[in-house]
């Protein structure tokens, strides 16, 4: 059974109306932020998301992790959905999904000693007794490379931004979770210290038999960690498979522009430019369609009308391209690719 799993999840968020929208009486106005998004989480993976700002990858982590209510759908927890959780098994539920959040700098208390910000989450859901609660937090900050003896009575001014984020990362699995969520945790770090954060999270996902969605921008960095990658465009789900398949053999057109994106160090390889036109979609009261229609030099009329969701119910390797399987696609993109 999947440890997480979200059904035909959509999230909405409508804009507050301004004087004008009154007077010239005009409609609501939304940002879809989710669209119709089915994704399961598996025991003991890593799944990669990936995609450009405001596309919706952060907002599908609050959702899954159960910080933000879909306007569509259900979250299901080893197969219970969260809606109908009681007292207790919302507490389990709590007690197992945690965050490794963005920013080490925000996201840890000035006041505390490293020592309660790790142990804060056990002492507020009352997990262990004191003692062993603290031989928790010493054993963790020892498996996250921070000497127990040195930090414990430290406060987050007196380490740098990877020490920081070490005890971010202790926070998170000192409860013991089955699925941890990490919202690009090396985007504030400096390059010569991400290698070892990207190694230690891979490390104690294996040795500690947890789960993890690993949000990044950088394709490179999720080929290198994840099993499984997710596309998103502006809040749809445009593709997911295995790391190897999505970035070897792309199917949806955004996939490979993203790619395309990523800097090789070898100037001899050509990979070519897609063929991106149009300008960046609008995510304000967006069409019902393939959000990346009006930039697809291969969307057709249909396009723009119909959106297929990915499915759930299979690890094969999908794509939300209505036109995946034509043969002139494919000769059109295999021609971009050559130049």
């Amino acid at each position: 059974m999947d440890i997480l799993s979200l059904q035909h999840v959509s999230q909405e968020f409508f804009l507050p109306r301004t004087f004008t929208d009154i007077v010239t009486n005009r409609p609501p106005r939304s940002i879809r932020a989710v669209q119709s998004m089915n994704l399961s989480i598996h025991e003991n993976e890593i799944l990669g998301i990936a995609g450009e700002s405001g596309c919706g990858k952060s907002t599908t982590c609050l959702i899954a992790a159960g910080l933000l209510t879909p306007t569509g759908g259900d979250v299901l927890h080893r197969g219970q959905p969260l809606a109908d959780m009681d007292d207790t098994r919302k507490r389990t539920f709590r007690r197992s999904v945690q965050i490794i959040f963005q920013d080490p700098y925000e996201s840890l208390n000035p006041r505390f000693e490293i020592g309660d910000t790790v142990a804060e989450g056990p002492r507020a859901m009352q997990l262990w007794p004191e003692e062993v609660i603290q031989e928790k937090v010493r054993s963790i900050l020892a498996a996250v490379g921070l000497d127990p003896d040195r930090f414990m009575k430290r406060y987050p001014h007196e380490l740098s931004g990877g020490e920081r984020q070490r005890v971010g990362i202790a926070a998170a699995l000192v409860m013991e979770p089955d699925i941890v969520f990490a919202d690009e945790p090396l985007s504030m770090l400096d390059v010569s210290i991400r290698a070892d954060i990207l190694t230690l999270i891979r490390t104690l996902a294996a040795e500690r038999k947890f789960s993890c969605v690993y949000v990044s921008h950088d394709l490179s960095i999720l080929g290198n960690v994840a099993d499984r990658i997710m596309i998103m465009y502006l809040g749809q789900a445009v593709e997911i498979g295995t790391a190897r398949d999505v970035l070897t053999n792309p199917k949806h057109p955004y996939t490979k522009a993203l790619i395309s994106a990523v800097p090789i160090p070898d100037p001899t390889i050509d990979r070519g430019t897609p063929k991106i036109i149009g300008d960046l979609s609008m995510p304000v009261n967006a069409h019902q369609g393939c959000q990346f229609a009006p930039r697809c030099p291969y969307a057709k009329d249909a396009c723009w009308r119909e959106f297929k969701p990915l499915s759930s119910t299979t690890d094969q390797h999908q794509s939300s391209c209505l036109r995946e399987n034509e043969a002139e696609v494919l000769k059109e993109i295999s021609h971009a690719d050559r130049g």
